[in-house]
């Protein structure tokens, strides 16, 4: 029987160097973060900054929860209102700036192979609280735990229980991954680190217009 390789099933999100690792969110996988991980933490007065917004799929969902919500990306995917602004680059944007405000949360989905520099950075930033949604295997390394985890290891893990399909390039209301995905929570103030899972939620979350756009591309 020969091996089947295809990425489903390799759990393979791989991507060039200088790729911009276009895999957008579900907008119920970050409704889940808020619902069901979040919940006692006071959102609506808070302000959120997505620095990996890409064309709205998280940001749109945050908005429900949040008072403010920052929008930012090195590249310009169209969004409007959307800064483009390198995360990584030690300074703010100049709309952060002239509001004077703090942002009290930063929620993303990092590219892949920065997510250690995008976690670094906004835990300088956030004031409240940090929400990063990766593979489940980013729990692993020896890297990882040196840099980060042994340092500063997340308060809350928390793990889907059912899948995430992240696409490339595209929302995917019908697609299916082998990748496992969980949100990791860093919180101020808080010490130790509770594992959590979130219960199944998809048919709950999903709203049809969360695709629309999609939908009238394909057609």
């Amino acid at each position: 029987m020969s091996q089947n390789t295809s990425s489903a099933v390799m759990q393979q999100r791989n991507e060039a160097h200088d790729s911009l690792d276009d895999f957008p969110t579900q907008p119920w996988g970050t409704r889940a973060l808020c619902t069901h991980v979040l919940a006692r933490c006071y959102l609506k007065n808070k302000t959120v900054w997505e620095p990996t917004c890409n064309r709205g799929h998280m940001s749109d969902p945050l908005g429900e929860f949040f008072g403010a919500v920052w929008v930012s990306d090195i590249h310009d995917y169209g969004l409007p209102g959307a800064m483009q602004h390198d995360f990584l680059m030690p300074f703010l944007p100049h709309a952060v700036k002239w509001a004077g405000a703090d942002i009290d949360w930063i929620v993303a989905n990092p590219p892949f192979r920065l997510a250690e520099q995008f976690i670094a950075r906004a835990l300088e930033v956030a004031t409240e609280g940090v929400a990063m949604i990766v593979r489940t295997s980013f729990l692993e390394g020896v890297g990882r735990f040196e840099n980060l985890y042994s340092k500063r290891p997340p308060n809350i893990v928390a793990q889907f229980s059912e899948r995430v399909p992240m696409v490339k390039g595209r929302l995917t209301e019908t697609g299916s991954t082998a990748t496992s995905y969980c949100w990791l929570v860093w919180l101020t103030g808080v010490t130790g680190t509770k594992l959590v899972w979130i219960p199944p939620c998809r048919k709950m979350l999903e709203r049809p217009e969360d695709y629309a756009a999609y939908r009238e591309v394909a057609a």
